[in-house]
């Protein structure tokens, strides 16, 4: 054996005992996925990966993820061999109260670490979003001669992220936009949690992502250093499609008793396991978390490595900077999540209507004057601009620049290929949700994403992860009540609102006629660390007069007083959102003619207001005042913190109905008249 293939073989059987170690000192874990991928992480990080451990967020890294995140103890293990900011210690406290190094890897948590993978698939679609990323701030900003953004993005995924649906969505999104610079590696183990996948999963994986657009290559022996290295090399050079290598690995490899068996998935190998598994690799048996010197060196080269590609990068950004000053401006705030000066200027206003406008519609007019201050923001929906109005108008369809736009029907304005800001997704919300959170981990990229709030359920896990991940995704939620109508209780939510409030970290901003909706995509663009959900009308609703009624700026509250009793002393409250807004305040003027003095609270976002302090809160819903009525198209579910043990909710305990919007409404006893009714009732 050569030198280099002894330190080699080292250095990959370190990245096995770090891990087994690990996985073994916690009790619990999943050690065969870093056992048998070893190899595949030590080529890539050591022989191709762009990184800097001493800075892991530089603009041009290269991005790496891994989907299968229950292997998390692979990713830990390279990032300490590497330099990054992971201690042994910290390896030493896998899965352990307070450590960084968590049982699936967490993006804000672990230096490194690009985004949070626990649900399988979703780290595939999070992959496809940087992949979208980085193609469109390399065709903004690039110049000849300046490739500002030119770097990969790598993930490792296993047969549980090509089981699961996102993935299959994600995987067709990208081999349609042709997304060459995209470059998996599949953990071909045939070994799920509970089984050999010869029971569940029989896919030719090849002629799936051949069908799909991918460039496909099969290396029999995912131990083969050489055959690894030039499967990647070549993935590289095929630019007009995304690239999957699957490796033929061996879970446990090593293991005399468990590699290729699902025992080996998850949980520790055992003592007596662990000890004939390093006999077997000639591994001492002391201590435990041995690391040569030799291979600990070898990896922290790392290190220099990195800060030489940094240092060629700012370099070549300083040039850059010098002949496109305004680019370079523009870039350097859109990358420190920061938004462009004037941003809010000129935003639309709509005058009183007691006819109004949906705010759906309100929304698109919005959403397209910050779009022309706000030029990294991007996005569109699940096959449904015409109905979410989330067409960026002349703004261009993102897609390979290669695309026939003669042929397109419904563009935004005419080509620009991946210069275009107006992301066709499909009818994929699975997906859309993934390559959402994608973009925004990257950086440098305000995304949206839009579709009927009903499917907000498809991308529900997706919007999880976001608000774990704080990242600002932007989602837009249109038809969102029963007022959708003649479509049914299919397409009409009723549980969503409260569905959405139940995630910890996601803004629900539900707002109740045009100005609001402009106030809560102002505190949507400016949310870099969280993301915030809107939820808009299909119908119209009207629009208030904002010199009768309090300024829609009260919406960056959460709820506010829109119109109050004379001298502040209401005899009850009336609270409402959305397009129930409107009923509140016709009920108000009702009430005032049988001497009921209401206050309307309008609460466009519960989590906003709960942020607010007390004595803000107490100002809004005195808690003096017991009287109190809700007013929601939706479950009545946590509304009884807002009114109170004495209070009352008007909303929907069961599924829609098929009919116009205002005779389901009307049914379900949204009318002012029915406001009154039981207001009257509550204020005996």
């Amino acid at each position: 054996m050569s030198e280099s293939s002894r330190l080699d073989e080292l250095c990959v059987n370190t990245i096995r005992m770090l891990s087994v170690d690990a996985v073994e000192k916690a009790k619990s874990g999943h050690p065969g996925a870093p056992m048998g991928l070893a190899a595949a992480a030590y080529v890539l990080w050591t022989r191709f990966l762009k990184y800097n451990p001493k800075n892991p967020d530089w603009p041009d890294r290269d991005r790496f993820v891994l989907s299968a995140g229950h292997g998390s103890m692979l990713l830990y293990s390279m990032l300490h061999l590497t330099g990054y900011a992971v201690s042994l210690e910290q390896i030493q406290h896998f899965r352990q109260w307070e450590s960084i190094t968590p049982g699936h890897p967490e993006r804000e948590l672990t230096p490194g670490v690009e985004v949070t993978t626990g649900p399988l698939g979703q780290g595939f679609g999070d992959g496809v979003g940087m992949g979208i990323a980085e193609a469109f701030l390399a065709a903004r900003y690039n110049k000849p001669g300046h490739d500002i953004f030119d770097h990969y993005t790598y993930a490792i995924v296993s047969d549980g992220d090509l089981m699961e649906g996102v993935a299959a969505e994600a995987a067709s999104l990208a081999g349609h936009l042709k997304l060459g610079k995209l470059i998996y590696l599949y953990d071909d183990n045939r070994v799920s949690l509970a089984a050999t996948t010869d029971l569940t999963f029989s896919d030719d994986t090849a002629k799936r992502f051949d069908a799909y657009g991918w460039h496909t290559q099969t290396v029999s022996d995912g131990n083969d250093l050489a055959a690894i290295e030039r499967a990647i090399k070549a993935a590289q050079q095929e630019r007009g499609r995304p690239s999957i290598i699957i490796l033929r690995t061996h879970i446990g490899y090593g293991s005399p008793g468990k590699q290729d068996t699902f025992e080996a998935h998850g949980s520790p190998l055992g003592a007596e396991e662990v000890k004939a598994t390093k006999q077997k690799l000639g591994w001492p048996l002391e201590p435990a978390f041995f690391i040569p010197d030799e291979a600990l060196a070898h990896f922290r080269e790392a290190i220099g490595r990195g800060e030489k590609a940094q240092a060629a990068w700012q370099d070549k950004f300083s040039k850059y900077k010098q002949q496109f000053a305004t680019e370079a401006k523009e870039l350097e705030t859109a990358l420190a999540r920061k938004l462009p000066a004037g941003w809010d200027e000129g935003l639309p206003e709509f005058p009183a209507d007691p006819k109004g406008v949906a705010t759906r519609a309100a929304s698109g007019k919005v959403l397209n004057a910050l779009a022309a201050k706000i030029p990294t923001l991007i996005g569109g929906s699940a096959d449904l601009n015409p109905s979410t109005y989330t067409a960026l108008n002349k703004l261009g369809d993102f897609e390979t620049p290669a695309h026939d736009y003669s042929k397109s029907q419904g563009a935004s304005g005419g080509g620009f290929g991946y210069f275009g800001r107006n992301i066709h997704y499909g009818v994929r919300e699975h997906g859309m949700g993934a390559a959402s959170n994608g973009i925004a981990a990257h950086g440098g990229v305000i995304p949206f994403a839009s579709t009927f709030l009903m499917f907000s359920d498809y991308m529900r896990p997706s919007m999880r992860l976001a608000a774990l991940m704080e990242l600002g995704v932007i989602y837009v939620f249109t038809h969102d009540s029963i007022g959708v109508g003649e479509d049914g209780p299919t397409h009409q939510p009723v549980e969503h609102y409260a569905a959405l409030r139940a995630i910890p970290r996601l803004v629900v901003i539900r707002p109740g006629d045009a100005n609001e909706t402009a106030a809560a995509w102002k505190i949507a663009v400016e949310s870099r660390d969280r993301p915030v959900a809107l939820v808009l009308s299909r119908q119209n609703v009207p629009t208030l007069d904002r010199k009768e009624f309090a300024s829609a700026d009260g919406v960056r509250k959460g709820a506010y007083v829109l119109a109050d009793a004379p001298g502040g002393k209401p005899d009850m409250i009336l609270i409402a959102t959305g397009s129930e807004l409107s009923l509140a305040v016709g009920a108000r003027a009702k009430l005032a003619e049988k001497n009921i003095q209401a206050r309307v609270v309008s609460m466009p976002s519960w989590e906003l207001f709960d942020a607010q302090p007390k004595d803000y809160r107490d100002a809004v819903l005195p808690p003096a005042v017991k009287r109190r009525l809700a007013v929601e198209a939706g479950v009545p579910q946590g509304w009884h913190k807002y009114v109170g043990d004495a209070g009352d909710v008007i909303g929907i305990e069961r599924f829609g109905a098929s009919a116009p919007g205002n005779v389901v409404m009307e049914k379900f006893g949204f009318t002012i008249d029915h406001v009154v009714e039981r207001a009257l009732a509550r204020a005996k």
